[in-house]
């Protein structure tokens, strides 16, 4: 079966013209309207009943009437005049820290009335921001019209002492190269990089974190703290928490956060709830969490929607997902309810887990709408993924008859998913079938359905099956993308064939014209030289730098020092530079590698190789002059 499916792979990549089929073709959907999906007969009956009334919910409407929301109400008038000055005069809104990270956040895509809104809030109602608001405020202004306000910005922050935090730092820098502003970029990183050096981190700060960090915490601890002589503020709280976020530090920052209340009589406040909160959403410390988001609701303060983004966010990372949705369903009966992109992205976590929990799927489905939104098609998406994930096809079907009746029609995502969970249920018949299904309904499978398919196989170790779909696919007019040729060299490295891997690659970059992604590159490089397959690995170096990747020589100089010859070595370095000579570090690496390995004559025999200028540079002299 291997050499067959090979083949075919092969005379498929031979006969078809690559490069260009998609470009000659127009693919599109047909005009009737798709009524159901298909119902497969062998899809396994289940018992569990949605606790969700699908029928309505797309009919109700959203009003907002919490007082952040009327903040963002004015503000995003463009027709601000003395009339709406004179209201908010009038008005008993009240500026938190709250409210104005959560109208920050709602005004984060127009720069222009999120700064009229902070300079309103600091000229005219003498609201003081804090990092939190600084950074949130930074990225807003990130952008070529707001460069201005941007550095301006950055300068009275660190003016009165507050610290750019390192993901506020990366988020900036990314937004700047991604928009080509590498003079802003560049600015930026020696910005921060000073801010480095300099030492941002006062010592009063660096005391307290050295004594906290050094011991348990308990009565040795607090007798040191006692005797600095502390005045603590928010942004002092807040630059202890930060640096306690490490692991093994956040029930450390607890501690701290409560003894300065108790002893120091520092009374918390939104900003520094908020500040240890970002701290302790860890599972050792989760437990620590949930006590002070009670205290902080009977002190009055709220979560603000930032820190409930960073926070959510960290938690599903963490794999934390029941206190993931425990959160949600709170920030969503407070006043500053997460978007639609944070439940949607909550539900894609769940739904993405190994064995989904259904229980949290619809706790937060639930939640969403009874806030009165109507179901997206996202959120059906989010629903449905869960389902066919589980092998449950006959609710998924009825989810997506459910998102019919509310006006949104299955596409390509709505059949992946099934597909995907086809694959996992080891269907694998039943979901090639969906494809063909596709076609007839006018929904044509897209290169990541063809994807999901092939990935499937691949993950159930049917390799062959998986080339012969991928080879279907390119006989309906597909090109591979470097994320399917990624999927079908796992596939084969699953199986340990790792020859196999080596040929799909070439033969794809060869007749396909395919760029692989660099980590496809190294992943293969370092099985074939494990089998000590130095010609193919060289193969794929010399590919890497067609496609302009930087060098990966690290284990070719491994390998060649323990086991190649000095031709071989001669052959990699002559591979890695698209220059006439590789640099003269290339050649010490290897130099080095070889006496590191007591192969002293084969060091000595390379280097009568070498061009004149290595052997007679300095350092190549000195290397062999200590050799010796």
């Amino acid at each position: 079966m291997h050499r067959a499916a090979m083949n075919k792979f092969k005379r498929i990549l031979t006969h078809c013209r690559l490069a260009n089929s998609l470009s000659s073709r127009n693919y599109s959907v047909r005009g009737e309207k798709v009524t159901h999906l298909p119902h497969i007969s062998i899809f396994p009956s289940s018992k569990i009943h949605s606790p969700i009334n699908f029928t309505n919910s797309h009919n109700q409407r959203f009003f907002f009437s919490s007082k952040p929301e009327s903040f963002i109400e004015i503000f995003s008038s463009n027709d601000w005049s003395n009339k709406l000055d004179k209201e908010l005069e009038d008005s008993d809104l009240a500026l938190t820290h709250e409210n104005v990270m959560y109208v920050l956040k709602k005004l984060g895509k127009e720069p222009n009335k999120a700064s009229r809104f902070l300079k309103w809030a600091v000229e005219k109602n003498g609201f003081e921001p804090n990092s939190s608001i600084y950074s949130s405020i930074l990225r807003i202004y990130a952008n070529k019209d707001f460069l201005k306000e941007f550095w301006v910005t950055i300068k009275e922050m660190k003016d009165k002492g507050y610290y750019i935090d390192e993901e506020t730092y990366k988020t900036i820098f990314s937004t700047f190269r991604g928009l080509k502003m590498e003079n802003e970029a560049t600015a930026l990183r020696h910005f921060y990089e000073r801010l480095i050096k300099e030492n941002t981190v006062d010592d009063k700060v660096k005391q307290v974190v050295d004594v906290v960090k050094s011991d348990e915490w308990g009565e040795n601890v607090e007798s040191q703290l006692s005797n600095m002589e502390i005045t603590v503020s928010d942004n002092f709280a807040l630059r202890v928490f930060k640096e306690l976020r490490g692991k093994g530090y956040p029930a450390k920052a607890f501690e701290f956060f409560k003894w300065v209340e108790r002893s120091l009589n520092f009374e918390h406040n939104g900003v520094t709830y908020n500040g240890i909160l970002r701290v302790l959403c860890w599972e050792d410390s989760i437990s620590e969490f949930w006590f002070v988001m009670d205290e902080m609701k009977g002190a009055g303060f709220e979560l603000d929607i930032d820190t409930y983004i960073k926070v959510s966010r960290q938690l599903q990372k963490n794999k934390m997902l029941g206190d993931a949705v425990k959160l949600y369903e709170h920030m969503m009966d407070s006043s500053y309810k997460p978007s639609f992109t944070e439940c949607n992205s909550l539900l894609r976590t769940i739904a993405t887990y190994t064995t989904p929990d259904l229980d949290l799927v619809f706790r937060v489905v639930n939640k969403y709408e009874a806030a009165g939104y109507s179901f997206s098609k996202n959120i059906y998406d989010g629903i449905h993924r869960s389902l066919t994930s589980l092998g449950k096809f006959d609710e998924a079907e009825k989810i997506v008859e459910a998102m019919i009746k509310a006006g949104f029609e299955p596409d390509n995502i709505t059949y992946s998913q099934l597909v995907f969970g086809l694959c996992k249920s080891r269907m694998f018949e039943e979901a090639t079938k969906v494809l063909d299904v596709m076609e007839e309904q006018g929904c044509v499978p897209d290169i990541k359905t063809w994807t999901i398919l092939i990935k499937g196989h691949c993950a159930a170790n049917q390799i062959d099956k998986a080339l012969l779909c991928f080879a279907k696919m390119m006989e309906k007019g597909f090109d591979a993308d470097a994320d399917l040729l990624d999927v079908l060299i796992n596939g084969f490295l699953s199986q340990s064939r790792i020859l196999g891997a080596h040929t799909v690659l070439v033969e794809l970059v060869a007749k396909a014209r395919l760029r692989p992604w660099q980590s496809t590159y190294k992943n293969l490089i370092q099985k074939l030289l494990n089998e000590r397959k130095l010609e193919q690995a060289m193969e794929l170096l010399r590919l890497m730098k067609r496609h302009n990747y930087p060098p990966f020589p690290e284990p070719f100089v491994r390998y060649i020092s323990k086991f190649g010859s000095v031709e071989e070595a001669k052959e990699f370095l002559m591979a890695l530079s698209v220059k006439e000579y590789p640099t003269v570090s290339a050649y010490q690496h290897v130099f080095k590698s070889f006496f590191d390995e007591s192969r002293h004559s084969e060091a000595k025999d390379l280097l009568f190789k070498c061009p004149h200028h290595i052997r007679k540079h300095p350092a190549i002299s000195a290397l062999f002059g200590s050799a010796d």
